[in-house]
Formats: C-alpha cells, structure tokens, sequence
C-alpha cells in the first residue's frame, strides 16, 4: 500500500468511478445518446477556458530552470526524486498579490505546477517548508488527481461522498508535501503560513494550534466542513505532525443536515452544490423531456397505426369486391373512431384515412402493389402537427 496516500481516498475514488460511470450510462441512454452533444459542447468550453489560464500563467510567470530560479528548481527536482517521479513538470512562479496559495493543472497531456510568490516568500525563514507547497502539488499529478474528472462528474456533486473525495484528496497531497521536507515540523510551519500569514506564523505556536481542533467539534463546525472541500488546517497541521494520529469523530447530527447539501466544488461549498444540482436538473429537463416527449410521440401514433388495422382491411375488402371507394367508413362497415378513442375520417376519392391523436394526424394512404395480398398496400405519412419522425418505421 502507498504510505503517501491517505487511506480513505482509494475507496472513496472506486466508488465515485462506479457512481459516475452508472450515471454517465443512465444519462446517455436516458437521453438517447442527445447527452453527448452537450458534453461535447461543455469539453469546447473547458478548452478554450484552460488554455487562456495556461497562455496567462506561461506569458505573465516566471518558469523555474536551472538557470531561473535554481534554488526552486533544485527543490522541484528534489521533490520529484523523492516522490518517484521521472517527469518534471512545467513550473512557474506568479506574483499572487497577496493570495497564498499553489495549484497543479493540466492542460493537453501536460502538467503545470504554479507557486504564488508571496507563499514562497513567506518561507524565507523555513526555505524547507517551500518543499511542501511543491510535493503536494506533485502529488496532485502523482496521484492523477487532474484526470478522471470526466467519467466521476456525476458522483462529485452528491452529498458527503464529492466533498470526502475531495478532503481526501488533500489529505494525501499533505503527505506528499511532507514526505518532501526534511521533518514533519517544516511541514506544519508550512501550513501555519495559511493561518497565520506572512509574518505572524513565525511567533505562532504550531502545537498550541493543532490542540485548537478540540473546541471546533461541534454541530456548526462539523457541518460546514463536511460540505467543504478542504479539512480544516488545525486538521490538516495536527495530521503533518502525526499522520497515524487519529482524528476526533464530528457532530452525527451534522451528517443528517449535511446529507441535503450536494458538494458545489471546493470553493463553493453548499450554496454553489444547490446551484450544481438545479443547473443539472435544467440540462436534464433539457436534453431528457425532448426525448421523452418524442418517444410517446411514437407510441401513439404506433398504437393508432395498429389498431387501424381493421379498418385498412376492410376498406381493402370493399374495394376488391366492389372495384369502388366506400360513400363513408360505415359503408364499409367500419366505425369512425377507434378503440383508443381516436377519430377517422375517409376521403371518398382517395380511400385515405385520417387518423386523429394526441401527437398529431396520422394519414393512412392506400397504394397500388400487383404483388401485395388483393393488389393495395397501406402506406403511413404525416398529417397536421404530426412530426415525421414519429411515424412507424413499418410503415414509411
């Protein structure tokens, strides 16, 4: 078993697979494969969104080389070795005008690693604990944590389950961040930064911190985060310091609340997860009632074709006796509404039958076939608000 990944992320990553795969098969055949189109058409959005992110960053940062940077550079590379990664990824330094923070993506096969320069430079008097911001956006890319969001879309926005994927997630790329440093302490610091800012972490009592997570464990607390993204950093520094220590059970009561909130994304939290669930609800609405509506289309209109069976028939008997059109339907000994309920009408010059139903007219055509039973074949065709489409195939 991999030490550098927290336990409960390989489960929880088979089943939002599972999930995702069921719901993408439910969606597409749901929707008569319609679904497609619009994930196509979300991927063109993604595209064009991801490269202006990737053209900023590599047209405004600074790439880390040997040559630019080498102090960074050599703790990426040290930071690779240590994780096992053979690749060094694309690195940039970006001025994050006060926003402490790091990020891993991935764009076209290619991975990026972006560190903001004021949570690099806040390290000054720890450079080891630069190390963790690097190996846990390493360990973003080690893990593929920026491939597979595709086939698990479906599941990352339920309840509890998105949320502890993704708190999960964090938790392993922690220990990846750790696993970089030379001790766990550097570690810690490191995340201190995120709390305690700048220059405050350096006067910051790191254990004093980590005890603070036992007066966070209340309903509030417990709720909020597990329809969070990310632990709570009291976690996260007191996980740094012992990753085997286990960490004190939440509110149960939160669980029951936090059951009704889908995961929104690791910014958004519950009230974006609301605003994931309608705007799935519309796509559904969208691309599913279409369909729906299409598929009873054609049912009534099968039904009608069939149950005009009798009614084809003797409108064939009557002429090959008579060699003559019946005046009327009853003329030939037929009634002018079917058993489903729905009206005929005959025209007495063309023997064509009109059908009203819910989805429209059905026209019913007699035609001459010398190799059809008594010389005429029945053919179907759309009449007044009938769509095309919704006509038998059998018929056509």
């Amino acid at each position: 078993m991999d030490t550098l990944v927290y336990p409960r992320e390989n489960t929880l990553s088979r089943i939002t697979l599972i999930i995702g795969l069921i719901g993408w098969t439910a969606l597409i055949l749901g929707t008569l494969g319609i679904a497609l189109a619009y994930v196509f058409a979300a991927f063109v959005a993604y595209v064009f969104a991801q490269s202006a992110w990737v053209a900023a960053v590599r047209g405004n940062a600074v790439q880390l080389s040997p040559q630019q940077f080498p102090d960074l550079y050599a703790r990426l590379e040290h930071c690779c070795k240590e994780l096992g990664m053979d690749v060094v990824p694309e690195t940039y330094i970006l001025n994050g005008n006060g926003l402490f923070n790091a990020f891993a993506t991935r764009f076209f096969g290619r991975n990026f690693v972006v560190l903001m320069s004021d949570v690099v430079d806040a390290m000054a008097q720890d450079p080891d604990g630069i190390n963790f911001y690097i190996g846990h956006e390493l360990g973003h890319i080690r893990l593929k944590h920026l491939t597979g969001h595709l086939w698990r879309m479906p599941a990352l926005w339920l309840p509890l389950v998105g949320a502890a994927y993704s708190r999960a997630k964090e938790y392993s790329c922690d220990r990846h961040g750790t696993a970089c440093c030379t001790n766990a302490e550097s570690a810690g610091r490191a995340l201190l930064v995120l709390a305690a800012g700048a220059q405050r972490w350096q006067s910051a009592d790191m254990r004093a911190y980590a005890k603070q997570l036992k007066g966070n464990l209340g309903f509030l607390a417990s709720f909020h985060e597990l329809i969070g993204g990310y632990p709570w950093l009291i976690k996260r520094v007191a996980q740094t310091m012992d990753a085997n220590r286990a960490l004190p059970a939440r509110n149960p009561l939160a669980y029951v609340l936090a059951l009704f909130v889908p995961f929104g994304g690791r910014v958004g939290g519950g009230a974006a997860g609301f605003m994931v669930v309608v705007a799935m609800i519309g796509i559904l609405a969208a691309v599913a009632l279409p369909a729906y509506q299409d598929y009873t289309q054609r049912a009534t209109v099968n039904q009608a074709w069939m149950a005009g069976a009798s009614t084809r028939a003797a409108l064939t008997d009557y002429y090959v006796q008579h060699k003559a059109i019946p005046a009327s339907l009853e003329a030939a000994g037929v009634s002018s509404k079917l058993p489903d309920g729905n009206n005929m009408t005959l025209n007495p010059d063309s023997m064509v039958v009109q059908v009203t139903t819910r989805a429209g007219t059905l026209v019913m055509a007699p035609e001459s076939a010398p190799k059809a039973p008594n010389g005429i074949l029945w053919r179907c065709a759309a009449g007044n608000g009938l769509k095309p489409n919704a006509l038998p195939q059998s018929c056509k």
